[in-house]
């Protein structure tokens, strides 16, 4: 507070500043946002009626205050069976931070939406076709992206960013071949993620129960993908979702065993296990990274495992914390301070601190407009 009475020429200056402040953060709410140091946080709500995604501001304490909900243009949709996963999947919204832009699925409009970002503000620039049928997983590596269709026996396409848009990338579309599992098990049969190796040199794929593979697809010059991937079976363990650790390795949700497991991916697409852990949790499918630990998301628990990533190869389970119903996909904020996690039970986004030894401190939670067994978030 200013004190009053004879005010010097730099209590002057920093008055000016503090009044200059003020009037910028009455104008403009998320430029005073920023002046908080906060960032924010991105969900899906793949709403049949209408897809939509909503903007969080992220305070400094790490809690979320809706700052806008905007309509992606599409349709969301669900899989047979699905309860508290419409998509049963990963990455089904991605935020690409050098271009400001964020890419979302519209599953019930076989498209993929474009929205660019300017602070908590969203603005639709793009609608394009995903390639396929049912899209439910992104993945965006530089100036490439990669959509992963789940019906139809799955398909991927790629697409080049220019320009704030998707040009859809010619001879990019790759059939996955799977059966097309209809019925009240089509959600466990339908591929769970698409993702880049760190070095953008290799696109992997999870099949689910249809295969129990990683599937690993050499990328060109082009970004055109090879005509076929390199296939690493891995019976019952229903990969789902994955992500790599600060070492390389991959690590992979595992729902038919209820674990995580890492492994090595060679330069020729082969997969190699080096360390598996149970959760001792059911409906182990989604999984995030934050440093050094991992942490899977138990959709039947409800819960998120926390797994500590050693240097040697082992993976310690460290601890269970419970979550509102159906927890499913989650992000970290990119200072690794905070977590979010989507359970679609009841369309809510549940607030965490991540604390000494990846420890999970509770701080709140959001109920996401129109988002009961949305998935898709993504943390600026």
């Amino acid at each position: 507070m200013l004190r009053t009475g004879k005010i010097g020429a730099a209590s002057a200056i920093a008055a000016a500043a503090l009044a200059a402040t003020a009037a910028a953060a009455s104008a403009s709410p998320h430029h005073f946002f920023f002046a908080r140091g906060g960032g924010e946080v991105f969900v899906q709500s793949d709403y049949a009626a209408g897809n939509t995604v909503s903007v969080y501001d992220r305070e400094r304490d790490g809690t979320l205050e809706l700052a806008g909900t905007y309509a992606t243009g599409g349709l969301g949709g669900a899989l047979d069976g699905a309860v508290v996963d419409n998509l049963a999947s990963e990455d089904s919204l991605v935020y690409d931070q050098a271009a400001s832009l964020l890419f979302a699925v519209n599953a019930g409009s076989n498209s993929v939406s474009v929205l660019a970002v300017r602070g908590d503000q969203l603005t639709l620039v793009q609608q394009i076709s995903s390639g396929g049928t049912f899209p439910v997983s992104l993945a965006q590596h530089g100036n490439l992206l990669y959509v992963l269709n789940a019906r139809a026996g799955g398909a991927l396409q790629g697409y080049v960013i220019s320009g704030g848009h998707l040009v859809a990338l010619p001879g990019s579309n790759r059939s996955l071949g799977l059966a097309s599992v209809t019925g009240p098990t089509e959600f466990v049969s339908t591929p769970g993620q698409v993702g880049f190796s760190p070095d953008g040199g290799q696109l992997i794929v999870t099949t689910k129960n249809d295969g129990n593979d990683i599937d690993v697809y050499g990328i060109g010059p082009t970004g055109v993908l090879s005509a076929t991937p390199v296939v690493n079976s891995e019976p019952g363990t229903v990969p789902f979702g994955f992500v790599f650790d600060p070492l390389g390795r991959l690590a992979v949700a595992e729902a038919g065993t209820d674990a995580v497991a890492t492994f090595a991916l060679s330069p020729q697409g082969t997969v190699t296990e080096l360390a598996s852990v149970a959760t001792t949790q059911a409906a182990t499918c989604w999984i995030v990274e934050d440093g050094t630990t991992l942490y899977a998301s138990n959709a039947g628990s409800p819960s998120l495992s926390s797994i500590s990533l050693e240097p040697w190869n082992a993976l310690p389970l460290l601890t269970n914390t419970t979550t509102d119903p159906g927890t499913v996909d989650a992000a970290v904020s990119p200072d690794g301070r905070f977590l979010y996690v989507q359970t679609g039970g009841k369309g809510i986004v549940d607030e965490f601190e991540v604390g000494w030894g990846g420890a999970l401190l509770e701080i709140g939670s959001v109920t996401v407009p129109n988002a009961v067994a949305g998935e898709g978030i993504a943390a600026s």
